[in-house]
């Protein structure tokens, strides 16, 4: 028997739930313990135990390594959790946790492990090579011949090609193209053919003006020890000696004259009888544990101060980073093969001819705006120009108060603005705000500006209409450095389905990134459908996410529209919220299994990454670890709330509004509350075709109406009290879009045909921050973010709801030390109206909706502002406090004072 050990530091099993990035043997699979020492036992010989046995032992292995994979995996934990008994659904999950281990078997086959697979980026696309070239790869599995055409060659589709059966692509459809830099004139080739060069740190090193042959001369005299380079200066001494030793000095030159050579075994008896009374000094350092039995392979002992010396060696690598030449030597001798700021396409052969495609992987793109041919743009400034982060990631906050953005829209001019300007004038106003996130959409590259970026052509490229690259990384510097989180609204739900500048039938046939035939579109909006099941596919979405955050150092996700990618009905049939329309035929398994992998590997490559999860359908497992059968999202979007208060405002007089609907929808399930994240209105309502509150509210009130103050002043307080009670009755988030806090009046609309194009609603006006009114509103937003701030009341536990009362319209519910009272009704007030409270004490006034200074009349005293309970049973609690309580206001109380009875 033999024994191999090795020291490890991670587990190797991709089951495991702690890491899943270790890839087994790509032959068969070997579980290993996480930490400590590993022992292999290679038995060399079959006949060393009965066969029987080898099977019972080979069993009992696969049975304890697949139970130590599952430990702490339970598929159908969410369920057991909150007491659902569904067996479809809950055979559905089982089927979807071994399709889940079999989807990462095969990607085990490819790749290393799952950073790896997750990591594309950096040999996909166009990178430069420390040996003074350019290295393009891009997936087209269906092409015959790639070719890279640019105005740096051009555009010519033979320059720089790479052709089927010369190396050009992989068995998986990869296609590899080198653009070597050109050599200047006069200046001769480098003496080293693998010479490289650091093109970025040793900017100012230039050549040393040392030859390659001078370093390593003084390599071998200085690193080797005396004799130790024998065999280094004297390449064939070695194979010449033993060559001798075999076959005598006058020994076979040809191999008809070799004559059968003995096995192994038998020469090496024979070699050991002719030297047994050699003295140990005369021996090899290396000798061969035989004892008497056939084996396979020898185990073979070295001499231990032989092995001690060899391992305490250092590797000659500095002398190896001498020859590196820096950036200056690289520039006086070479002119790049694709200078920064190139323009270039891929160039395709199909079988159904020659085609031009923007790269799937490109980082910066000019799609064919104003009726221009699109193309990619090589991005590669030099080090000095090159953007560097001056700020570092801030502390992800425990609640999140997301101030929604479009980069586009947030200027006052009717134009499209820049990532420049949103810094400079949108962020300091965020930070003045008292919101703590930023959330951009319409960020990653689109062809059509009036589809708000949510019909994505490029996945990998910031949209060049609002900058440059540089430009979206010092937005997100900014940011960081005023203490703002960066979110991105990503769409990995669906894609454009242009061909030119976007991925449908990129390399000319139909089922490249998508879905054939019906199901590769959208039902209703013509958009292309993924196709989640494909490895490659995967490795490109995936990819992406990791993009974002390593290059732009983006601190979180928003997953637009699964309902989408979830159902090949794409979320628009009727759904009842029977557990089996979760479960049923028209669920796209694959597209489950892309977003547990997503979240999975997100969160274990950066742990303080925030992913949030819209499904209006709120398919079950949400939130929940994807150990215990969930998707594995940090938090999703409440989205019932905005829609039941636009139906309020659009089609229900205000008398009749029922107030149990408003705490129903509000605070949902509450075993999911502190993974909710509300708000009043987000740009849907601004921008799909509707309204904005205020738009509502305010919109149709005329200067010279009569009853102009009445109607301002109801809709000042439902918007300050809508937004009171949705901020607070919910979970550990809220988010609001960017002007819906100072109530901007007009909605959203973006340049196109039906507007002749018009920039006219496709702007925010900040200068209504100087008039009275939005000047309110935004004085009390601000005090909104401030109680978050103060009393953390989003981290509050899950509110306490003890009144609701219809008749009279009035709410009641207390988070922590907290009370909040509001009375919804259009005209009833009470002056001394009891609430119920748990502890008894003295209650004082931190925020009331009905203040002058927020844009209302100022019903209640200052005197009125403490209040002290009484021993009466209200509400099923044991005191209570008499409040007054206008009409359209709310209050916040807070025990101030306890007192024990």
């Amino acid at each position: 028997m033999t024994s191999l050990s090795l020291n490890t530091k991670i587990s190797l099993n991709p089951n495991n739930s702690a890491l899943h990035f270790n890839a087994p043997n790509k032959l068969q699979h070997t579980n290993f313990p996480k930490k400590g020492k590993i022992k292999i036992k290679v038995t060399c010989s079959a006949t060393d135990q009965p066969p029987q046995q080898q099977q019972q032992q080979t069993y009992s292995k696969k049975k304890r390594n697949a139970s130590e994979g599952d430990k702490g995996i339970d598929p159908v934990g969410f369920l057991n959790k909150v007491g659902i008994t569904h067996k479809p659904l809950a055979q559905f999950l089982r089927e979807r946790h071994k399709e889940l281990k079999n989807r990462k078997d095969e990607i085990f086959k490819r790749f290393l492990n799952l950073m790896e697979f997750s990591t594309g980026y950096e040999i996909v696309g166009m990178h430069r090579n420390v040996e003074h070239r350019m290295d393009f790869m891009d997936w087209a599995p269906g092409v015959r011949y790639c070719a890279l055409v640019g105005d740096f060659n051009g555009w010519s589709p033979t320059e720089n090609c790479a052709r089927e059966g010369h190396l050009g692509h992989d068995d998986y459809g990869y296609w590899f193209i080198i653009l070597e830099d050109k050599l200047r004139e006069g200046e001769k080739p480098d003496e080293l053919y693998f010479q490289q060069y650091n093109y970025v740190d040793d900017y100012d090193k230039g050549d040393s003006g040392v030859s390659i042959r001078e370093i390593f001369n003084r390599a071998n005299d200085e690193y080797w020890e005396p004799g130790e380079d024998r065999f280094v200066k004297n390449r064939f001494e070695l194979p010449a000696k033993l060559y001798e030793q075999l076959f005598g000095p006058n020994g076979p030159q040809t191999l008809q004259e070799l004559e059968e050579m003995p096995d192994a075994q038998t020469t090496y008896k024979a070699w050991k009888e002719q030297h047994k009374d050699d003295l140990p000094s005369n021996l090899p350092s290396y000798d061969v544990i035989d004892n008497g039995k056939d084996y396979d392979v020898f185990n073979v002992a070295s001499d231990p101060r032989w092995q001690e010396k060899f391992r305490s060696k250092e590797p000659p690598i500095p002398y190896w980073l001498e020859t590196r030449k820096g950036r200056k030597a690289w520039l006086k001798k070479y002119t790049p093969g694709i200078p920064h700021g190139s323009k270039y396409r891929v160039y395709f052969n199909t079988p159904d001819g020659p085609l031009e495609r923007i790269p799937a992987w490109a980082t910066y793109v000019q799609p064919d705006a104003d009726g221009k041919e699109a193309f990619a743009i090589h991005w590669e400034p030099s080090p000095e120009f090159a953007y560097k982060w001056r700020n570092m990631r801030p502390k992800v906050p425990k609640s999140l108060r997301i101030y929604e953005c479009h980069v586009g829209i947030s200027g006052s001019e009717p134009k499209i603005s820049s990532f420049n300007e949103f810094t400079e004038k949108v962020l300091p106003h965020v930070k003045e705000a008292g919101y703590n996130v930023i959330q951009l959409f319409g960020v990653v590259e689109h062809k059509d500006y009036f589809t708000v970026g949510y019909r994505v052509t490029n996945l990998y490229a910031v949209s060049s209409r609002y900058g440059t690259p540089d430009d979206f990384k010092h937005l997100v510097d900014e940011a960081h450095g005023l203490g703002l989180l960066v979110f991105l609204d990503i769409v990995h739900s669906y894609s454009a389905a242009d061909q030119m500048v976007g991925l449908s039938q990129f390399d000319g046939s139909n089922d490249c990134y998508f879905h054939t035939g019906k199901r590769g579109f959208h039902k209703y909006w013509g958009t292309r459908m993924f196709k989640y099941g494909d490895l490659d596919v995967l490795h490109f979405l995936l990819s992406n996410l990791n993009w974002w955050v390593a290059e732009y150092q983006i601190d979180g996700f928003q997953f637009h529209s699964l309902s989408s990618m979830i159902y090949t009905h794409n979320g628009f049939a009727s759904l009842t919220g029977d557990l089996e329309e979760y479960c049923n035929q028209y669920v796209d398994k694959d597209a489950l299994l892309y977003l547990i992998l997503a979240n999975e590997i997100l969160h274990a490559l950066h742990p303080n990454i925030i992913t949030i999860a819209e499904d209006a359908t709120y398919y079950p497992g949400l939130c929940e670890p994807t150990t215990q059968g969930g998707l594995g999202f940090d938090y999703f979007l409440n989205l019932s709330a905005s829609e039941m208060w636009l139906s309020f405002l659009e089609n229900t007089p205000d008398h009749e509004w029922s107030m149990s609907k408003i705490v129903s929808t509000l605070v949902g399930n509450g075993q999911y509350s502190d993974k909710m994240i509300m708000h009043a209105e987000n740009h849907n309502q601004s921008i799909s075709g509707g309204r904005s509150f205020a738009e509502i509210l305010f919109g149709e009130i005329s200067e010279h109406s009569p009853d102009t103050n009445n109607l301002l002043l109801r809709g000042c307080s439902l918007h300050k009290m809508i937004r009171l009670i949705t901020f607070t009755i919910g979970g550990h988030a809220y988010l609001n879009f960017m002007g819906n806090e100072f109530g901007h009046p007009k909605r959203v609309e973006f340049p196109m045909p039906s507007n002749n194009f018009s920039f006219s609603l496709a702007n925010r006006h900040w200068d209504l921050l100087a008039n009275r009114l939005h000047s309110n509103l935004f004085s009390f937003d601000q005090e909104l973010m401030k109680l978050d701030e103060n009393a953390k009341v989003l981290l509050r536990g899950s509110p306490s709801v003890h009144h609701v009362n219809d008749a009279k319209m009035v709410i009641c519910y207390m988070r922590g030390p907290l009370v909040f009272i509001f009375n919804f009704h259009p005209t009833d007030s009470y002056e001394d109206y009891s609430v119920g409270v748990e502890e008894a004490g003295e209650y004082q006034i931190i925020l009331n909706t009905d203040e002058s200074k927020f844009g209302g009349q100022g019903l209640i005293k200052e005197h009125q502002y403490l209040q002290r309970t009484i021993s009466k049973r209200v509400d099923g609690l044991r005191n209570c406090i008499e409040v007054p309580l206008p009409s359209r206001t709310a209050q916040v109380y807070k025990l101030s004072r306890i007192l024990r009875i």
